[in-house]
């Protein structure tokens, strides 16, 4: 947190780097509507075909150094874990707008942030959330 507390304009790109690493939808399922042909596998109208977000996130052809959690990303909304396209989240900006206003608050405030164990998740294969934070 040292570099956001000497940097606080990297709040901007802290948000994006978190919700790419922490997408809260897990797959999407959609049906193809045309035939088509998706990095050499052949898809047919009709096909189903799964999304998962993290995966996309994680694309090394579009996103430099994908595992690395990086604050201060060139390029921050490179993320697919609002979706994409007519299936983008219309509250996306929202969403951003939310997380930016809280760290800014918190830094405002000099609060500090300790991870204290692992909290209990949602048992779900479409979502990830967290039911209750550590004990």
């Amino acid at each position: 947190m040292g570099q956001i507390k000497s940097e606080p304009f990297a709040v901007a790109t802290l948000v994006p780097e978190t919700v790419s690493f922490q997408s809260s939808i897990i797959p999407k399922c959609r049906t193809a509507a045309k035939d088509a042909i998706l990095a050499g596998q052949q898809i047919r109208k009709g096909d189903k075909v799964i999304i998962w977000h993290v995966s996309g996130n994680r694309d090394d052809a579009v996103i430099d150094n994908p595992d690395s959690f990086i604050i201060d990303r060139l390029k921050p909304h490179q993320h697919l874990s609002y979706g994409a396209g007519i299936h983008r989240c219309a509250g996306d900006r929202l969403a951003n707008l939310q997380l930016e206003i809280l760290w800014v608050e918190v830094l405002k405030r000099g609060w500090e942030t300790e991870v204290r164990g692992e909290p209990v998740r949602v048992t779900s294969n479409f979502i990830r959330c967290i039911k209750s934070p550590p004990a």
